[in-house]
């Protein structure tokens, strides 16, 4: 139970709901007791009849009976009612919540979380795992409670009235509650196992959706079809495994119910005869208190199965939610933005790779300048970039930023600086326009257009039926490569940021509409830095700085002019490039 103790601040945020859910149940429960009552009163009122055979009071009395007992079901079913708008409603309060509080430390975790971590399963934990802690702050939570106030009530009834005869009639009862115990045990884990195989089937058919073009490029569909086919069988399998074990859910019940209505009648009969029971009401109560019980105690083996769940659960959801973010603001009051870049000595490697992916990295930009970087994959060229959106710590070194130490500038301040083009352009599914505007919804559709026609995107968005408004697929899929990059060019260039990084982000356009970028760009930028990570020379010719990385080293550094004088990698590079374009 340790794991739950984090849930204590939610039910302490919603505590009078809940106290006045605790009040409901207690009425409800009563009112379902005075219809028992009310059901005896009947049967007494009819041995009555039969001693003085008065069929007009019998009439007088059962017509009073039956309209108190109309007015107390309705009771005890408004009570109902409120009590579980009282504490499910508030289980889904919590529930929503919890979500968002996961949510939340989901953004504020850093960009190194995301590589330790499969998506799938960080969905899994804001939807499935807080299902199940949901499960025990609504339902197990009432019905628990529902239950200890139908046996304080009822047992004190059923002894008053019969002390040996309850004692027979509850005995079956712990048996039931320890069955249902074992059975849930057996469900929940029949039930993880469902949907480890309900997760690899999503899975399977979510990477056979986006991969269909390489599917049918290869002719796989037979292939794929026959995977899919033993993971539906798979599937079928397993859900039948659990299908059999629920089978034997209610008929246990059923049989313990019966099982408990044939003690009342057969020990209960027996005392009514030697006379230990003198009136037959007591009978009649009996075999429905005991319908009224049987839930309950049924619902003991239940909830503990559900808080065994929602244990692991809320476990799993600790696990992130206890996690300290390595990139954190520690500057609370806003700072400037300046486009004056500086590495000092910089050196930084992976943590999960021990990969080295920049050492002693030294160079300058100032303000308004243009930086090229260029280098064969895995050279540090992305790294670098991440370090200037402080996606990253420097772990040696120093990086200045208008003359200060990154760390010293309000995280927020940096970021909403900078306009960051990555190399695998992210698309979300909303028109064109709101990805545009995404981070700067403030712009106008004016701007929206006039940045669109920087980036070189404006004609191909107005052959679309729908134009600016037109709503992408999953990933931006509706448009194609050199579109995508182009869209988050003009998503970029929206905020006016102070630094401008493009990673790569030009290799997916054609030679004369990169040329038309660039060219837009230096009329645009006025005092942006510009930072261009680029496998291309014509992406960094015009540069005011290129630097050359190679295996996270500086191996060259200058303009143009001056690297193709220089023998090494630019001027090779330069001079196959060269020789492509006129072939």
């Amino acid at each position: 139970m340790k794991a739950l103790k984090k849930l204590n601040a939610y039910f302490l945020r919603y505590k009078w709901r809940l106290i006045i859910g605790f009040f409901m149940v207690i009425a409800a429960r009563f009112f379902a007791v005075q219809v028992v009552e009310l059901v005896g009163k009947s049967i007494k009122h009819i041995e009555d009849f039969y001693v003085h055979g008065d069929y007009a009071l019998l009439k007088e009395q059962l017509i009073d009976t039956l309209l108190i007992l109309i007015g107390v079901v309705l009771l005890s079913g408004f009570f109902t009612f409120l009590m579980r708008q009282m504490i499910i409603v508030v289980s889904r309060f919590i529930e929503a919540d919890l979500k968002d509080d996961i949510y939340a430390q989901y953004q504020r975790l850093s960009l190194s979380f995301y590589k330790q971590n499969r998506t799938g399963d960080l969905m899994n934990r804001i939807s499935e795992d807080v299902s199940k802690v949901r499960m025990y702050v609504g339902p197990a939570f009432m019905y628990l409670l529902t239950a200890l106030v139908l046996f304080a009530t009822v047992i004190p009834y059923m002894y008053a009235a019969a002390p040996s005869l309850t004692l027979y009639t509850l005995l079956p009862l712990p048996i039931l509650s320890l069955a249902i115990y074992k059975l849930s045990r057996e469900i929940h884990k029949r039930s993880t196992i469902v949907q480890e195989y309900l997760s690899n089937l999503t899975t399977f058919t979510q990477e056979s959706f986006s991969g269909i073009s390489v599917i049918k490029a290869y002719t796989l569909e037979h292939k794929t079809q026959q995977g899919f086919t033993e993971l539906s069988d798979a599937s079928k399998q397993k859900n039948l495994d659990l299908v059999k074990v629920q089978a034997f859910f209610f008929p246990l019940m059923i049989g313990v119910i019966g099982t408990s209505n044939l003690i009342v009648i057969w020990v209960g009969g027996q005392q009514y005869l030697n006379g230990t029971i003198t009136n037959l009401e007591v009978l009649v109560k009996f075999i429905i208190f005991v319908n009224m019980l049987t839930w309950p105690v049924a619902t003991v083996g239940w909830v503990t199965s559900i808080i065994k769940a929602a244990e692991a659960s809320q476990q799993r959801i600790n696990e992130f939610l206890d996690i300290n973010p390595t990139i954190t603001n520690t500057v609370g009051h806003s700072t400037p933005i300046a486009g004056d870049i500086s590495f000092n000595n910089v050196c930084y490697t992976y943590e999960d790779t021990r990969i080295k992916a920049l050492q002693n990295i030294s160079f300058s930009i100032n303000q308004g300048q243009t930086l090229a970087i260029i280098g064969r994959t895995g050279s540090g060229k992305s790294t670098l970039l991440e370090l200037i959106g402080r996606l990253y710590d420097v772990q040696e070194g120093s990086l200045t930023i208008g003359n200060k130490d990154i760390k010293e500038l309000n995280l927020n301040n940096l970021r909403s600086s900078i306009g960051y083009i990555p190399q695998d352009a992210f698309l979300f599914s909303d028109s064109i326009k709101e990805n545009i505007k995404f981070g700067a919804q403030e712009k106008s559709d004016e701007e929206v257009i006039a940045f669109a026609k920087a980036a070189a995107v404006h004609s191909n968005i107005i052959d679309f039926k729908e134009g600016y408004d037109t709503v992408l697929g999953e990933r931006g899929i509706t448009l194609s490569g050199g579109q995508k990059q182009r869209v988050s060019i003009a998503r970029a260039l929206v905020g006016l940021p102070k630094i401008l990084l493009l990673d790569d982000s030009l290799s997916a356009v054609d030679t004369e509409t990169e040329e038309q970028i660039l060219k837009n760009l230096a009329n645009l930028r006025h005092k942006t830095t510009t930072i261009i990570v680029s496998h291309r020379i014509s992406s960094a010719k015009n540069a005011d700085k290129i630097i050359i990385l190679d295996e996270g080293k500086i191996v060259q550094q200058g303009s143009h002019s001056e690297l193709v004088a220089q023998e090494g990698y630019y001027k090779q590079l330069y001079a196959e490039q060269l020789e492509e374009k006129e072939n």
